[in-house]
């Protein structure tokens, strides 16, 4: 038998669909054999008639990071949690236990509102499950394969090191251990909190009243005062691939196999590689990260019908050109092929949810919310609004309707989140990339200005011998601005926040380049970066006054 690797984003039955997930919002399912690596794996986006007769398939020999048997088991409380308001059950109910809801549910619980989460699958949604976090466990065992088959740098270092190889099977149990960890803990800090588990799958039936229960089953309805969505969101294979394939999935895939000896090839449809990144760092990471990879890639194109290879014929993966539609080749790639990764994005769960009973409307299946993540009679976070599909922001959308539901009024500024993609080196980003910006100052009739530093100049970088990557920063030089951030080099993901946390709090460039920073860390790059930028206005941020030590 053929040994394989079998990644796929096949929708779910609705139950196991309760996520807020995203970078990392996707949910391959993960499949390890224990067999050795594949030679080639092709990354694609598919057509959906690419799938029309197949069915899925499993086997007793694979390791899947998928969801849990659903249980109708209700959690009790172990702590206080509130007194409901008078005539409901709960001040709020959450549907959807996944990153977004797990942070709504603290933060409500902090101040004093009876909580209740429904979860149809398990805690943690896709992220924690079946997404984001079982694939940095796979990063981080490529992470190390990477470093330790690079023999040149192992020299530099002083270092020798034998062939480096690798256990499927350890493999797949520290991603499988990780995501189990990660949902305990979840799951933990509710209980420990008071809020209320509720394990069904949620609909709304009207204001203020929601079901939960087993689908076709016994069902309970529950008032609340508010009501949060945060059903997440499902794999999407588009008849056309409208999202890329060589995004954040396809990128942080294409690290890990090509890592463990595979063959790579993507298929996206727009006209260059990561065209969701600042191009000058897009052209970098695809120098660093593809051009010297054991990675094929093909733009502009569809791949509409994959043709497994049989009796000695090679895998042929019909391809279209994108705008006019028209074949455009034929990709013959080899009996080794052993799976295909379609990574072309998530659609939002919101089908089942009871929207009609309270005169919500979908739109291309996301709930439009407006800047307070409210639509009549309820709120909705994460995925299923369509706003920006990311975990981190799912849970800050959450707190941020709490505060609303508590009776304070915040807005949270979705520019101020950042974003990152978890390949070797990384890359991060916040804001505005340099062509959005150049767009935003022509309509608003303001310069901007472009400041970048190097990781070679960095001590801790050229003390890991990890000199390649740059960051660089958008500005606006009459008044300090801070307009987006973009970074790729190591440890890119942590460095962000900096920028991130200022332009969240409205910090100046003028301010914010007196801060210090440890030397020698990594920081330093974006302490550079800060200091480099030439800012011509007076106008300053608020400085706390100095205390005295």
């Amino acid at each position: 038998m053929q040994s394989s690797i079998s990644l796929s984003l096949s929708s779910p039955s609705p139950i196991t669909a309760r996520s807020n997930c995203g970078v990392d919002s996707y949910s391959p399912h993960l499949f390890f054999n224990n067999t050795t690596t594949p030679n080639q794996l092709r990354f694609c986006g598919l057509r959906r008639d690419a799938f029309s007769g197949c069915k899925s398939s499993s086997s007793n020999n694979a390791i899947r990071f998928n969801q849990l048997p659903p249980t109708n088991k209700v959690f009790a409380s172990l702590s206080g949690n509130g007194t409901p308001s008078k005539g409901f059950d709960y001040d709020l109910v959450i549907i959807g236990a996944g990153v977004g809801g797990h942070g709504a549910a603290l933060h409500a619980v902090e101040k004093g509102l009876k909580t209740a989460i429904i979860e149809g699958d398990v805690v943690g949604g896709t992220c924690v499950n079946r997404g984001c976090v079982p694939s940095k466990a796979l990063l981080a065992v490529s992470g190390r394969m990477r470093e330790l088959q690079n023999e040149p740098h192992m020299k530099s270092f002083g270092l020798q090191v034998a062939a480096a190889g690798y256990d499927r099977q350890g493999v797949a149990d520290h991603a499988q251990s990780l995501a189990t960890k990660i949902r305990n803990n979840l799951t933990n800090s509710m209980k420990a909190l008071g809020v209320d588990i509720l394990t069904g799958f949620g609909a709304v039936v009207g204001p203020q009243k929601v079901k939960y229960g087993k689908v076709g089953g016994t069902e309970t309805i529950i008032t609340a005062k508010d009501i949060i969505i945060a059903t997440g969101s499902v794999p999407f294979v588009p008849k056309g691939v409208e999202v890329d394939g060589s995004g954040y999935i396809g990128l942080e895939f294409s690290d890990v196999y090509t890592a463990l000896g595979s063959e790579v090839t993507f298929v996206e449809a727009l006209d260059q590689l990561m065209p969701g990144f600042d191009p000058e760092i897009g052209k970098l990471a695809q120098r660093v990260l593809i051009n010297p990879r054991k990675i094929d890639f093909h733009t502009g194109v569809f791949a509409t019908k994959i043709t497994p290879a049989k009796d000695g014929k090679p895998v042929m993966i019909e391809l279209i050109d994108a705008k006019t539609k028209e074949p455009k080749d034929t990709l013959e790639v080899g009996i080794g092929v052993d799976a295909a990764l379609i990574a072309t994005g998530r659609a939002p769960f919101t089908e089942g949810l009871g929207l009609k009973s309270v005169n919500v409307q979908t739109q291309r299946g996301f709930i439009p919310v407006d800047e307070r993540m409210r639509v009549p009679h309820l709120y909705c976070i994460g995925d299923a609004n369509g706003k920006m599909m990311l975990a981190h922001a799912a849970s800050a959308q959450g707190i941020s309707v709490v505060e609303q539901v508590s009776g304070k009024d915040h807005v949270l500024n979705h520019l101020s989140i950042p974003a990152a993609c978890f390949t070797h080196p990384e890359i991060s980003m916040v804001g505005l990339t340099e062509p959005q910006a150049r767009e935003k100052a022509e309509k608003e009739g303001f310069e901007i200005s472009i400041a970048k530093t190097s990781f070679k100049a960095n001590t801790k970088a050229l003390a890991e011998n990890e000199g390649e990557g740059i960051a660089k920063m958008i500005y606006r030089p009459d008044n300090g601005e801070i307009l987006g951030v973009h970074i790729f080099g190591m440890h890119a993901a942590d460095l962000i926040h900096e920028a991130s946390n200022a332009i969240a709090l409205g910090t100046r460039i003028q301010d914010i380049k007196y801060a210090v920073h440890a030397h020698p860390t990594l920081s330093e790059v974006i302490d550079e970066l800060f200091k480099s930028a030439k800012v011509v206005g007076c106008v300053s941020s608020v400085t706390p006054e100095a205390v005295a030590v």
